[in-house]
């Protein structure tokens, strides 16, 4: 007791003011932000931390209890005491009326755009036709298989050797590339939307297309038209899927 009348300020208090400034300091200082759930396990483990605390040097009763009852209930004289209690008189509703209109008042937002998750091409992609998907079957394997080639020094690591969308860099995006194993992507898709998506990339999705963007370079600036059509005909050799036409 003889302890606690040499402190200032009461080590129930003091403890109060640690556990909010550590809070503060969790929601709004660290970066990045960190998810509710492990601040509420962190807040856990300094309470834990703040009671043994208090129980190791401090009776609770004369550390939290006494402190409490003498400031509410007019013990703690002086200036200080006063306006301190006035304060808490205002703000305890404060915070009631704050806690309920952030609860119920529904902020005005606009409506979001209409989601499209495979957007028309420019002009200037519509009604393309492959002209490496040719009648003679040597020509054709060839073509097949140098697009082959152009895949897997540049697409296996996104789209993976099975070209199932899982390469070694597959996890670092969001969404995940492309899995060509699925029927509904190659069989939905015309060539000339191939060629178009190949050609710009994630860059030139247009705004309607959000969330669902793409990682995906612009291959024009690094392949030939030529390679990017044959890499089209061996997705869908290798898969299985012909490619949506007009027939």
């Amino acid at each position: 007791m003889d302890k606690m009348k040499k402190e200032k300020i009461p080590p129930g208090a003091r403890v109060a003011l640690s556990l909010l400034g550590f809070y503060l300091i969790l929601k709004y200082v660290v970066r990045p932000p960190i998810p509710f759930s492990v601040i509420f396990m962190y807040m856990c483990m300094a309470l834990s931390g703040s009671i043994m605390y208090l129980t190791l040097f401090y009776n609770i009763k004369d550390a939290i209890i006494t402190p409490i009852f003498t400031f509410l209930g007019g013990g703690v004289e002086g200036g200080m005491a006063k306006g301190g209690r006035y304060v808490l008189l205002v703000a305890m509703p404060l915070v009631v009326w704050f806690g309920s209109y952030q609860k119920f008042n529904k902020k005005m937002e606009p409506p979001l755009d209409s989601r499209v998750i495979h957007p028309a091409p420019p002009v200037e992609f519509t009604g393309l036709y492959n002209p490496f998907r040719v009648e003679d079957k040597d020509t054709f394997r060839k073509n097949v298989e140098e697009g082959k080639k152009v895949f897997y020094q540049n697409c296996i690591f996104c789209h993976g050797d099975l070209l199932d969308g899982n390469g070694i860099f597959a996890h670092g995006f969001n969404p995940k590339p492309a899995n060509f194993q699925d029927p509904t992507v190659l069989p939905m898709l015309q060539e000339s939307f191939l060629f178009w998506r190949v050609s710009t990339g994630g860059i030139s999705l247009p705004q309607e297309s959000t969330p669902w963007s793409s990682a995906m370079p612009k291959w024009e600036d690094m392949l030939t038209d030529e390679q990017r059509w044959k890499v089209i005909l061996f997705l869908s050799e290798y898969t299985g899927f012909a490619p949506r036409t007009w027939e």
